[in-house]
């Protein structure tokens, strides 16, 4: 039995690796990247503790390499779900009384593993399966996920640690409970670390997992079961299913057990789960808890005294690294009219400098989108934005499906601030500019307010103080994120904690304390060390 408390490895962020030309980790992947496409794997569905292979088999393509198999998956259906939720209730009743210290120790493991014997296949994986340069891979793949198994260590223990006041003959304690049932992680494509820690936080803390990752991301989900089963997780603490989202929903939210689910993914997706689980609402034993980060319509603002270039930069990297795939990506910006014509400038010759291609090869800073249903949606924004003469494409506008997803970064400018693509959530590689006059700025930064249902990133560009201010005042609501001077992407957990309100979810901040407690259920005990003995209260006495 243990008889200390327990500290846990300070958390430190993952360095990030830069793959130059000659170094061990590039060669590294490059040889990962080469074994994975010589030896097509057959990925199963993880079910308590086994891999469960099914009938129906579906092959699984590079978006640049439409042609090629890297492998297939089973397809699950109906029946899976419910002996994945029958696997988690019955892991459960070990995995809830596990000492903390152990379960701390199975993540931290995760995290070293990853860091180091699993770095370069999780990154190949990541590449092949989802189209991301070695760069947006390591960040993502590996350093974010890593950050996120050790960080939310840390944050659990520091969390156990908040305790009530006792007085004298009192001893009050609060125990931080696993939720009563399972929790459901439904995870998104563009980030294999969302998709690992969507089901890894709920785990730590005692919870068991149904996790249904999104189809295109099926390839990197594997590396990441392969990597919890090497790192001793107890089977059935996880369970990794293939079904689609309906047939999920279906079981799931009719499940008296469901307590709870863990979700990234689109605003209408989230908004009809909610809507399913409020009419469900009598069938639960529990409150299920809703953590959900949802869509975006991230915005930069460049104030009159910005400095041209690093707007120029922001946009560059903001808009359309990971073909802007990103929960967070710059989809629209608003640019004082004084600095425009060098905004313009330094934006065109970065585009002109892109190259585009498979993430193979490492000199490409844009690679495909992920499937053919986002290939269409963009491109149709595209082709109307081509037919509409009160905008203007100043870059990109080329698109070719024939090998692979391409579409080649586009950046429009329109003069109706309120313009569809400045609205609407595009989730691709298309920037927006609306060029404002200097002396309506506060104007704009209302109009920047109001334009759209989400409230994830954004950012402001200035060197005056006052003008920041102002912008910081004026859009407190706009932005979960919000970033001065920086582009809108990129937080790092432990620095930035990450979340949105509005129509982007419920601002849970993910690698925060914030987003544990969300998975815990507290008790207080009040234990009384010398109960009375007479029920009599000194104010019954009248002399």
């Amino acid at each position: 039995m243990s008889n200390a408390f327990f500290k846990v490895p300070k958390a430190i962020n993952e360095a990030v690796l830069n793959y130059a030309a000659g170094s061990p980790e590039k060669k590294q992947v490059k040889s990962a990247i080469a074994e994975m496409k010589q030896s097509p794997g057959d990925i199963p569905m993880y079910i308590g503790g086994k891999k469960v292979f099914t009938d129906k088999r579906k092959s699984i393509h590079p978006p640049h390499e439409l042609s090629f198999t890297l492998g297939t998956y089973s397809q699950g259906n109906k029946d899976h779900v419910e002996d994945a939720i029958a696997a988690a209730l019955e892991a459960k009743k070990q995995w809830e009384i596990m000492p903390w210290q152990d379960r701390a120790a199975i993540f931290l493991k995760a995290a070293d593993l990853l860091a180091g014997p699993y770095r370069a296949k999780m990154n190949a994986a990541t590449m092949l399966g989802q189209s991301k340069n070695i760069y947006q891979a390591e960040i993502d793949a590996v350093c974010e996920l890593v950050d996120f198994f050790r960080f939310n260590v840390q944050y659990m223990t520091e969390m156990y640690a908040q305790q009530p006041e006792s007085v004298r003959g009192i001893w009050n304690r609060l125990e931080y409970r696993p939720l009563e049932g399972f929790v459901f992680a439904l995870t998104p494509f563009n980030f294999t670390s969302i998709a690992g820690n969507l089901c890894a936080a709920p785990a730590m803390l005692g919870n068991t997992v149904v996790w249904k990752p999104a189809e295109t991301q099926i390839y990197s989900a594997s590396i990441i079961m392969e990597i919890y089963e090497e790192a001793g997780l107890p089977p059935g603490v996880i369970n990794l299913v293939f079904v689609d989202g309906p047939t999920a929903g279906e079981v799931i939210f009719n499940h008296s057990d469901f307590a709870g689910i863990h979700f990234t993914g689109s605003t209408g997706v989230f908004q009809r789960i909610w809507k399913t689980i409020g009419e469900n609402i009598g069938k639960y034993k529990t409150y299920p808890r809703l953590v959900g980060e949802t869509g975006g319509k991230d915005f930069v603002v460049a104030h009159g005294s910005a400095d041209a270039k690093q707007v120029a930069v922001a946009l560059s990297r903001g808009a359309f690294e990971y073909q802007g795939q990103k929960c967070s990506a710059a989809s629209r910006a608003y640019i004082a009219a004084s600095i425009w014509t060098e905004v313009k400038k330094y934006v065109k010759a970065d585009l002109g400098d892109f190259k585009m291609g498979s993430p193979e090869n490492f000199s490409n800073f844009i690679n495909a989108v992920i499937d053919e249903k986002a290939f269409d949606k963009i491109t149709s924004y595209i082709a109307n934005a081509k037919k509409d003469t009160n905008v203007e494409i100043i870059a990109g506008g080329g698109y070719d499906k024939s090998k692979g997803y391409f579409i080649e970064p586009t950046v429009i400018v329109v003069k109706d601030p309120f313009y569809v693509t400045m609205c609407d959530e595009l989730f691709g590689p298309v920037l927006t500019i609306y060029v404002y006059d200097d002396h309506k700025y506060v104007e704009t930064l209302e109009i920047v307010d109001k334009t759209s249902p989400y409230a994830l990133t954004g950012a402001i560009f200035s060197k005056d103080r006052y003008a920041l201010d102002v912008a910081i005042d004026k859009l407190r609501n706009a932005a979960g994120n919000f970033y001065i001077n920086d582009k809108p992407t990129g937080a790092v957990v432990g620095q930035q904690p990450f979340g949105g309100a509005r129509g982007s979810g419920t601002n849970d901040k993910a690698g925060s304390i914030l987003n544990l407690f969300r998975w815990v259920s507290a008790r207080t005990i009040k234990e009384n060390f010398v109960p009375p003995t007479n029920f009599s209260y000194p104010f019954l006495d009248e002399e």
